[in-house]
């Protein structure tokens, strides 16, 4: 782990940034000490997608950058495979620094961060539990390695998942789905067979 500090004289406040290492070698958590989404999440998989998050926006402006996620007190930055960390690290940190010395808005005024959401559009007593369970003991670890994962339906015994940050495209994110979560999932709710994740 890595701390960095930056002094703004202006506003005499000080950032402290830590980064962690993901599971996945092709991303980096970033730890500003302070909120980062208030509410859900904000998945930016390409920089034509980050318009409604001047950081995301700024981020995405240094080469080598292929995807921002936003969680509620972290950012996960993922990196083009032949880019180096050590060359991006310092660009990186420094946008992150300005960013929140200034004072300036994550995300846009009126826009809501994604939330988890389904397609199945039928409310249930197992989808309940699924999200119940996804939401208590899955996105919490999730989180801790700098992704998401977020509920998209139940159909016929399968749950699609779709995985983001630091998850999307991990290379453990396969035995993460289905040695971790299908097996729990299947453990406690009978009705579950499989768990696949979507793009």
């Amino acid at each position: 782990m890595t701390t960095v500090a930056a002094h703004s004289c202006l506003e005499q406040m000080t950032v402290f940034i830590q980064t962690e290492q993901t599971p996945n070698p092709a991303t980096l958590k970033f730890l500003p000490g302070r909120p980062v989404v208030e509410s859900g999440t904000a998945n930016f998989p390409e920089p034509s997608s980050a318009s409604r998050s001047p950081l995301a926006q700024r981020l995405f402006d240094i080469v080598g950058i292929s995807g921002v996620f936003l969680g509620s007190d972290f950012i996960t930055v993922t990196k083009e495979e032949d880019r180096e960390w050590y060359l991006l690290k310092p660009a990186i940190l420094g946008v992150i620094m300005e960013h929140f010395t200034a004072g300036r808005p994550v995300l846009l005024p009126d826009e809501a961060p994604d939330l988890p959401s389904d397609d199945d559009g039928e409310p249930d007593e197992v989808v309940a539990q699924i999200k119940e369970l996804l939401d208590t003991r899955v996105r919490p670890a999730v989180a801790q390695d700098g992704g998401d994962i977020v509920f998209h339906g139940f159909d016929g015994g399968v749950v699609y998942l779709h995985m983001q940050g630091a998850c999307a495209g991990c290379p453990s994110s396969t035995a993460t789905l289905k040695m971790g979560i299908e097996n729990m999932l299947r453990h406690y709710i009978p009705e579950v067979q499989e768990v696949r994740a979507i793009a």
